[in-house]
């Protein structure tokens, strides 16, 4: 039963983790390539997931919820560069996190006038809402193992986008210094705009892939931006591979920190007392994670440039 148990919650943060890296590979992108610090990232996760539930329940198809989320949120997030954050290169980071904040309370309004205030559910596919045996006798959601599966393809499409495309190398170009790119006619607006647009159908890809193992309501962008942010400064802004590396640390420590802790502290204290002290254990233990990794490397585990 504990080798079961290890391996279910292994799972579990591996599933936690692919979905982090859909959302910080985009954010890290903008933040290496754009120097903007976008704290508006969660609201595109909100809105491929309200926008995948609508098109889910009237379609009557998941998938077709799956890639009007991911085009919603690539529409949305260009909209956003191109009217409120192009303006914004030149300035401080403090003007750029007001103006993000804006845009968050501006989207959180309109879901609310489009979508009312209650939370919308959406079920998995029927074909996936069963589960399969990764080992003989350990079964497992197959939802959750297709999010991996998608997770870690979209992870090796994003590496060869960065590595082997014109598009991937400016990118790389423009993490590294965007006044050169620039400089050797290279439309960096334009180039920004488009960095953007991939980062903002990744997270629409990743509130799409959550919708169905989650309540989809107003603010839930916000939720899990934290941990989005703690993943890339423990990967090293501007790098996709440590985004990957960092989101899976993330979530195998916070799943089995929520997992474990309580049990190990039952040993030596009180059930009620070890569930209390082991849940706050574990809420703190990206966080410890995070610190340790700055000590050692303090610009993150993987150079910024986006590869």
């Amino acid at each position: 039963m504990t080798a079961q148990l290890f391996l279910e919650q292994t799972l579990n943060g591996l599933q936690q983790g692919v979905t982090l890296f859909l959302l910080a590979a985009g954010l890290t992108l903008v933040f290496g390539v754009m120097h903007l610090i976008n704290l508006a990232h969660g609201t595109l996760y909100m809105v491929g997931a309200y926008v995948a539930a609508t098109v889910t329940q009237v379609s009557g198809n998941f998938l077709w919820g799956v890639l009007a989320a991911v085009a919603a949120a690539g529409l949305t997030g260009t909209a956003i560069e191109v009217i409120a954050l192009r303006r914004l290169y030149d300035r401080g980071h403090l003007d750029q996190v007001l103006a993000t904040f804006g845009v968050i309370l501006f989207f959180n309004e309109l879901v609310k006038i489009l979508w009312g205030p209650q939370a919308l559910f959406l079920s998995p596919p029927a074909i996936l809402s069963g589960t399969v045996e990764v080992i003989p006798g350990v079964p497992y959601p197959a939802y959750r193992l297709l999010i991996i599966a998608v997770g870690l393809a979209v992870a090796l499409a994003v590496r060869q986008l960065i590595t082997s495309t014109r598009t991937g190398m400016l990118i790389r170009a423009g993490a590294t210094d965007r006044e050169m790119v620039g400089a050797l006619g290279v439309a960096v607006n334009r180039l920004f705009t488009r960095v953007f647009a991939i980062g903002a159908m990744l997270a629409g890809l990743a509130g799409a892939m959550a919708g169905p193992l989650l309540a989809i309501e107003v603010g839930m962008g916000e939720h899990i931006l934290i941990l989005t942010f703690v993943v890339v400064i423990i990967g090293g802004i501007g790098s996709v591979r440590g985004a990957l590396v960092g989101a899976l640390l993330v979530g195998l420590v916070d799943t089995y920190g929520r997992a474990f802790l309580p049990v190990v502290l039952r040993g030596v204290l009180s059930p009620t007392a070890a569930d209390g002290i082991g849940g706050s254990l574990s809420s703190i233990a990206i966080y410890v994670l995070m610190a340790a990794v700055l000590i050692w490397r303090p610009r993150g585990l993987f150079q910024a440039y986006g590869g």
